[in-house]
């Protein structure tokens, strides 16, 4: 699977060096033990998978598949059609908004968070902050690639993160 993954420098501007999934999401044998592997590491404490835009949509799904649950879409802005709410976050290359529609989740339910790399945290945080103005619980988050150089793992400090891979 880690041979999988290709890299892309000064993308999406210079000097950040971009992790792209892609190729593992592409390899039915690799987004099969991709999926398998996080929602073990989460087995029996979420009751719905949420998943970041865009590739995030693709881990989410797939669990939830998988586990029999329901999924959860957070958007970024200007993509959904109801009453949403907004987050607004710090990204290494600028600033963005994700939202999420105001009455997708029941409060009370416990939502793993998927994505496909763990770098700032800030997009994660932001989808657990959102997730949390609804009353749902964060059972955790889940990615594939974290970057170790990057302090999203402190960012998430008050999360369960969990990362199959490390560069």
């Amino acid at each position: 699977m880690n041979g999988l993954c290709a890299t892309v420098v000064d993308y999406p501007s210079e000097g950040i060096v971009f992790k792209d999934l892609t190729p593992v999401f592409a390899d039915g044998a690799a987004l099969k033990e991709v999926v398998d592997a996080i929602v073990e590491k989460f087995a029996g404490t979420f009751d719905a998978v949420a998943g970041v835009e865009a590739r995030g949509f693709l881990l989410a799904a797939a669990a939830a598949y998988a586990t029999g649950t329901g999924v959860i879409t957070i958007r970024k802005a200007g993509k959904l059609p109801r009453e949403v709410y907004a987050q607004n976050y710090s990204l290494e290359y600028g600033e963005a908004t994700l939202e999420l529609h105001q009455d997708d989740v029941p409060a009370g339910t416990r939502v793993l968070i998927l994505d496909d790399v763990l770098a700032t945290g800030g997009t994660l945080g932001a989808a657990a902050a959102l997730l949390e103005r609804t009353g749902a619980h964060v059972a955790g988050i889940g990615v594939v690639l974290e970057i170790d150089a990057l302090p999203g793992r402190a960012n998430l400090a008050a999360h369960n993160v969990v990362s199959l891979l490390h560069v």
